[in-house]
């Protein structure tokens, strides 16, 4: 059966109100919550940014019926003995709830430390020696490594008894074939279903096929559409270009610069914007049918209250009994 769960949206929200958010969306019956991990939110609009794994700390406490995911980037602005350390502190207090999710990053949040940024072929290799970095101090080796990046003598002392598990984040069908070979599941975002479809294919023939795949479900739900529209508009224009765009501009003032060319109606490509609770269903069942284990809704305009209300009396129960 698939599972629904909340994204917190640090770019957009102070943390204690996500805080919140994700309290209601526990009580209205979200069984997960998915935690952006930026330096940096999208545009000034957005306008926050705080620091996940504090957050997570707290959310998972004030929670407990929630599982948890985070999208991050190791390499750069996170050393992968860091992540590793944090991802293990979580596991332990709160076991088998938590899973660590990896991608190779943007410049958004990443060159904020003054390093080089490589191109996407160095920071997949990096991504990987990161993520074989994390899995052998889980299991309680000690490391030193020089590669991409260096490591002298670690070893992590506190170790959950049940490791979590490390997806693999992929927007292109290439990259997600590529995570196939190694990563324990999939995260993507949604695109049109011709597009996911050849991601989810990517993924299997790569050594995916009964792994857990999850999608990150882009929309925006308001009483009308117009307001629907103009909200997403307003929140989430900066987040529609293609990848190379989306990696490699350096600052919320770049990324609003580049939105000041994008239309609303060009937003339909890319959320499924629509005040009709019905045929948010019919979209969610089509990510069903493409073997989605978890979906992940982002409400990406700013009334989470009435998106959590709303869909949890009137979208929810359709699409988990399915």
């Amino acid at each position: 059966m698939v599972k629904i769960g909340y994204h917190a949206s640090h770019e957009q929200f102070k943390p204690s109100e996500l805080l919140k958010y994700v309290q209601m969306a526990e009580q209205a019956g979200f069984s997960l919550a998915l935690s952006s991990d930026h330096f940096h939110p999208w545009s000034e609009e957005q306008g926050q940014s705080g620091f996940a794994w504090s957050w997570l700390g707290a959310a998972m406490q004030a929670t407990p019926k929630l599982s948890y995911r985070v999208v991050c980037a190791p390499g750069q602005r996170y050393h992968p003995a860091i992540v590793a350390q944090a991802a293990a502190t979580l596991a332990e207090m709160f076991p088998n709830r938590f899973w660590l999710t990896v991608g190779s990053g943007q410049a958004l949040n990443e060159q904020i430390t003054g390093g080089k940024w490589p191109c996407k072929s160095d920071r997949n290799a990096r991504l990987k020696e990161c993520v074989d970095i994390i899995r052998t101090l889980w299991a309680g080796e000690t490391v030193t490594h020089h590669g991409l990046v260096c490591v002298e003598e670690a070893k992590l002392y506190t170790r959950p008894q049940t490791l979590p598990l490390i997806i693999g984040a992929a927007v292109t069908a290439k990259t997600a074939e590529w995570l196939g070979s190694w990563a324990d599941g999939l995260i993507t975002i949604s695109h049109p279903l011709e597009q996911l479809q050849k991601v989810v294919d990517a993924f299997r023939r790569g050594g995916g096929e009964g792994k857990p795949m999850i999608l990150k479900v882009q929309l925006s739900y308001d009483r009308d559409e117009e307001a629907a529209t103009q909200k997403a508009h307003q929140q989430w224009r900066n987040n529609i270009f293609k990848n190379i765009v989306m990696t490699e501009l350096r600052t919320p003032q770049q990324f609003d610069a580049a939105g000041e060319f994008v239309k609303p109606e060009e937003l339909y490509e890319h959320i499924r914007i629509s005040a009709d609770c019905n045929q948010h269903i019919e979209w969610l069942h089509n990510y069903i049918e493409l073997g989605f284990d978890e979906l992940i809704l982002h409400n990406v305009n700013r009334e989470q209250q009435q998106f959590i209300e709303v869909f949890s009396e009137k979208v929810l129960p359709a699409v988990v009994e399915k």
